[in-house]
């Protein structure tokens, strides 16, 4: 029985478990840190994006990490003009402020990875598409749709 005894809190709350604990894989065991790393990589991602893009985006994550990712957005001011890696990294950088030194292009990649192992394939297709070819080299190989298919057999 939840505990909380909202069903849509309580899957939320056990998603962004498991995408913090595979996040504090990649950067360390600091989930305080894999929050926080989480969070920022979305906003800039979201930040790069078309409002449209972001949105759709936004609709499959979990209604936590969601909140983070919509925290302080400015549609009106997207998307950024980020167009090299080294552009979106470093607003990476400069967001995740006075933490624990943290590799910007690892934690990105790490949460890029989180994206893509959870989220619709063809989803991830659009958002990759929509960005410079330089950002998208931060994110996992794409799978083959064979791939795909034997995952979500395994999963179910």
């Amino acid at each position: 029985m939840s505990t909380i005894g909202l069903d849509v809190f309580e899957r939320s709350a056990q998603a962004t478990h498991i995408w913090l604990n595979e996040i504090t894989e990649q950067i360390g065991p600091d989930r305080k840190l894999a929050w926080h790393v989480l969070s920022v990589v979305l906003r800039v991602l979201r930040d790069r994006l078309q409002p449209e893009d972001a949105a759709h985006l936004a609709a499959q994550l979990p209604l936590f990490v969601r909140g983070a990712f919509y925290d302080q957005y400015r549609p009106s001011q997207q998307p950024l003009a980020l167009r090299t890696q080294d552009e979106f990294v470093q607003r990476i950088q400069d967001t995740l402020g006075n933490v624990r030194p943290v590799n910007p292009a690892a934690a990105a990649k790490a949460v890029f990875a989180v994206l893509q192992h959870h989220l619709d394939p063809g989803e991830i297709a659009k958002v990759r598409h929509a960005l410079p070819e330089g950002i998208r080299a931060l994110w996992p190989a794409q799978k083959s749709a064979g791939d795909v298919t034997e995952e979500r057999r395994l999963r179910h």
